[in-house]
């Protein structure tokens, strides 16, 4: 099957081209400034622009949590994802305390073989870390597992300073990559019981338990971990002018740090927690929203280069299972979507409102995750030889997120009435036609990623 992409203009992050896309079967086979080929079926591309398919690396799909289990599971939340121009998800396996990774691992396979629409792969969480773990990590790496998350916050999940010090050298040593939750876990837990002595238990008491100096402090920790263990290292939905200080610190020592934000840190602030009749609880993540000044200050480091990513930390829960945590805000259930709405609210937000070039947006959400989390020569970028996952997007025309018009599986949807520019027309994944206008074509034709080791810029 050959597909022809006439009079494209092919955003890839190193630069923009118009010109013609060959496809066959499920490569991109050849680019020119114009192509002929008889075979080929002509998607006519006049007035339009061609992206790489977007690549999520930050998903959270059927994970038990908070006594529930979040809204999307991965038939819903890879069917969001393409609707949405992403054609590669990176979940996280999450085996418990006591577990081992190799369990987790067939776990998160059985929760997305043969259900997920688009391509996924998995992240490792550790949340534990002994000898038997420390010896599964080559067996995780030799199935294509080559990323792991650690959390300086969450009791369940937490392992100690000493011991992600000491996870920091092994994956070093291996090759592969950590990605960092931070925030103090001992200042949430003081804030939280002062909160609680108060009586203040609205979703407005939420953000005042994860200050933005919480988050700043663990960041910085990680940060000289990192430094004592001589490895980069990747700061996981970063949201504060406090954190990017100490960034741009751990910079300054000549480390290596990734940064990854989100956009709900990007677009929504922390007056949404002061809403009226638990409207609130709809915007409850960890960490939480921040001050419209950090926001600012995160869309600057994006156009400087100093943030790699844009994820989205996709973690859905219905308003009936956030309504679980009324009378007491530490019972809601933290998370937001976002995997669905990721792609066009960063193109109004960024490209169209003239904070970035459209090449900024196709390094953010394609080529950097794909380089960083070992998908680079298959994924995230227009190329010969690379798999034909395209989004082609419309830049004319307006309409406003309907929580009703969406496939993710919630009703509470944070982005309600945000106007968009422009719209995705087509979504192709490898090359096969997957959304067109909205409509979902493809419903189970995702393949399991086995990745390869970072590639690091």
């Amino acid at each position: 099957m050959k597909t022809l992409f006439r009079n494209a203009v092919l955003v890839n992050a190193d630069g923009s081209r118009t010109g013609d896309v060959l496809v066959c079967d499920e490569k991109i086979e050849h680019i020119d400034d114009h192509i002929d080929d008889p075979a080929a079926t002509v998607v006519d591309c006049t007035g339009l622009l061609l992206f790489p398919g977007a690549i999520d690396a930050h998903t959270h799909f059927d994970l038990d949590v908070a006594n529930t289990t979040t809204a999307d599971d991965f038939r819903s939340g890879s069917r969001a994802a393409l609707r949405g121009g992403t054609t590669t998800v990176i979940d996280f396996a999450c085996p418990n305390k006591g577990e081992s990774l190799q369990y987790g691992l067939e776990l998160w396979h059985k929760k997305a073989d043969g259900r997920t629409a688009c391509d996924y792969g998995f992240h490792m969480t550790l949340d534990d870390w002994n000898d038997s773990i420390r010896g599964e990590i080559p067996r995780m790496i030799a199935q294509g597992v080559t990323s792991f998350k650690m959390y300086l916050t969450y009791p369940a999940m937490m392992i100690g300073d000493g011991a992600v010090f000491q996870a920091l050298r092994e994956l070093k040593r291996q090759g592969a990559i950590a990605g960092v939750h931070c925030e103090n876990a001992g200042v949430i837990d003081a804030l939280i019981a002062e909160q609680k002595a108060a009586g203040a238990l609205s979703p407005a008491s939420h953000p005042l338990c994860r200050p933005d100096l919480a988050e700043a402090e663990a960041v910085g920790r990680l940060l000289k971990l990192a430094a004592l263990a001589d490895t980069p290292v990747i700061t996981v939905h970063t949201t504060c002018i406090a954190a990017m200080r100490e960034i741009e610190a751990a910079r300054a020592r000549g480390q290596k740090v990734y940064v990854e934000t989100c956009p709900q840190y990007l677009l929504l602030d922390d007056r949404r927690y002061k809403l009226p009749d638990f409207e609130g609880a709809c915007y409850v993540c960890a960490p939480p929203l921040r001050k419209q000044s950090d926001q600012e200050r995160l869309w600057q480091g994006i156009a400087a280069g100093e943030i790699q990513t844009v994820n989205t930390d996709h973690c859905s829960f219905t308003w009936a299972q956030k309504e679980m945590g009324r009378g007491d805000f530490t019972k809601i259930p933290g998370g937001l979507p976002g995997v669905e709405t990721r792609f066009a609210l960063m193109y109004s937000y960024g490209v169209a409102a003239g904070r970035i070039f459209k090449e900024k947006l196709a390094e953010l959400l394609a080529a950097n995750n794909a380089k960083l989390y070992g998908l680079w020569g298959r994924k995230g970028a227009i190329r010969e030889g690379f798999d034909a996952d395209l989004v082609l997007y419309d830049p004319k025309g307006t309409h406003a997120v309907r929580a009703e018009t969406l496939v993710t599986n919630t009703d509470c949807n944070p982005y309600e009435g945000f106007q968009l520019t422009g719209s995705i027309r087509q979504v192709y994944l490898r090359g096969s036609l997957a959304v067109e206008n909205g409509h979902i074509l493809e419903t189970d034709g995702g393949k399991y990623l086995p990745r390869g080791l970072p590639q690091l810029f």
